[in-house]
């Protein structure tokens, strides 16, 4: 890896979870073994991440350095003079004195490629942010990034499931040595309606849920992001990853040929 950034094969991804039910799934997601936490200024639920994990903290089940905590610029506030200020809001919003990755959430709106990532590379100077990611970003955009950084690129994260394959994207990381950090990678449900997965799952005895996770954790360079509340989805999925997959499954999988975005720009 070009990044020193290791991030485990199962993170929590925070979108929708917020409010005391939010800070309370995360504190869970931490009880039960997650050490990567996912939110973004966009969700507006950065308070209850923090929520979740000042209480963990205070009652030792975890050190606040073996958690990867990452949030995400939105577009209105990656204009240059723009990034400074809002990731001090998140800072103060999420409780910590610096986020382990700070991403471009989309090169949209105010982004400038050579003055958001010059203001991106100051935060990593200044020990507010780790290590720097972007998001939702296409090859060309992704090699700008990487000529323009200071700092390794340490994370590109994208849409990846069954329902939208990204070998392209994956191949990219792999050459580059970054993780690709699939979000929604049970295709917001949809997963349980794909013959192929599910034909896979009956074969294994497990849920297609768990085969989707396992089919983007057995992938080089690929870490994942599901959603979860409840203790024993938490459970399941970061378990999923252990799920042993062959060779025909994947084959099975990477064939499906019907395609569904769930978040395009």
């Amino acid at each position: 890896m070009n990044t020193d950034l290791d991030l485990p094969p199962v993170g929590l991804g925070t979108m929708g979870l917020d409010g005391d039910e939010g800070a309370a799934a995360v504190r869970t997601a931490l009880d039960v073994g997650y050490r990567h936490l996912d939110t973004a200024q966009v969700y507006e639920n950065e308070s209850s991440v923090g929520t979740g994990l000042a209480a963990a903290v205070e009652a030792d089940v975890v050190a606040r350095e073996d958690v990867t905590v990452a949030t995400k610029t939105w577009i209105d506030r990656l204009a240059p003079d723009e990034v400074r200020p809002s990731t001090a809001a998140s800072l103060d919003r999420i409780g910590v004195d610096a986020v382990d990755l700070l991403y471009v959430h989309r090169p949209k709106g105010g982004y400038e490629p050579a003055g958001t990532l010059a203001a991106f590379d100051a935060l990593v100077d200044d020990g507010l942010v780790g290590h720097v990611g972007v998001s939702n970003f296409e090859r060309d955009e992704l090699a700008e990034a990487i000529d323009l950084l200071d700092a390794p690129l340490a994370a590109h994260q994208t849409e990846y499931h069954p329902l939208f394959r990204r070998p392209a994207l994956r191949e990219h990381a792999v050459e580059h040595g970054y993780p690709l950090v699939a979000y929604s990678p049970l295709a917001g449900g949809r997963v349980r309606e794909v013959e192929a997965v599910r034909t896979v799952a009956e074969r294994h005895g497990a849920t297609p849920e768990a085969v989707s996770i396992a089919w983007l954790a057995d992938k080089e360079g690929v870490v994942t992001i599901p959603k979860a509340s409840s203790e024993a989805h938490l459970r399941a999925n970061l378990a999923a990853a252990d799920l042993d997959l062959d060779p025909e499954d994947h084959e099975r999988i990477d064939g499906i040929e019907r395609e569904e975005e769930l978040f395009p720009e």
